[in-house]
């Protein structure tokens, strides 16, 4: 399993599966190869649900901004 933190501290949102994370993965910006972090806001939510990314990872991430304009997350293999 993976879990997802807000950056810069260890709040957890919870956990995704190794599919939820390739759909983050392929999905969104990274700066390097070894960047495990993603600002995430409302619009790149709508983007992700388009089809790809399941109803558990959705509804987290819109949790996780709730009424911010967005947050970074990171996330971390156990």
């Amino acid at each position: 399993m993976i879990d997802l933190y807000v950056k810069g501290s260890e709040k957890k949102l919870g956990s995704i599966t190794e599919a939820d994370l390739k759909i983050l993965v392929d999905g969104l910006e990274e700066e390097s190869a070894d960047d495990q972090d993603y600002f995430i806001d409302l619009a790149t939510i709508d983007v992700l649900a388009d089809g790809r990314a399941t109803e558990h990872l959705v509804r987290l991430l819109r949790e996780a901004v709730g009424n911010d304009p967005g947050i970074e997350i990171r996330w971390e293999r156990r």
